[in-house]
């Protein structure tokens, strides 16, 4: 199945230069439908108001981190099926463990470029 390059992406940051950069790397991959929120609790409302395909999230943020927004996303009936892709600057293996055990659907490490985006954003959505 082809991936939609039309489709919603919700970028969440609370680091408005990494939201900057996210949108750019995004762009540089031919999505164009691209939402931001700077912490979990917005991006929770925009995920209530919007129709969003992925959703790409900072692992760092306050008040509410990504991790505690993956486990609302994958508790709320009508969201759990977006796919969830967590960005953090930490490799230790116990986030890893707790981001899988929470429904993460991949993980990315910064500092990270286009083609790592590329390759989690195609392990999840399927090749574009």
């Amino acid at each position: 199945m082809a991936v939609d390059m039309n489709m919603n992406i919700l970028v969440v940051d609370d680091y408005k230069t990494m939201l900057r950069i996210l949108r750019n790397l995004l762009r540089q991959l031919n999505f164009s439908n691209i939402e931001e929120a700077s912490d979990g609790a917005a991006a929770l409302k925009k995920l209530r108001d919007c129709s969003i395909d992925l959703i790409i999230s900072d692992w760092n943020m306050e008040p509410m981190t990504g991790i505690e927004l993956l486990r609302e996303v994958r508790g709320d009936g009508k969201l759990k099926h977006i796919p969830f892709i967590m960005i953090t600057a930490e490799s230790k293996s116990e986030n890893v463990i707790a981001a899988k055990e929470a429904g993460v659907s991949n993980y990315i490490v910064k500092p990270f470029n286009a083609e790592t985006l590329k390759s989690k954003m195609a392990s999840v959505l399927g090749d574009f």
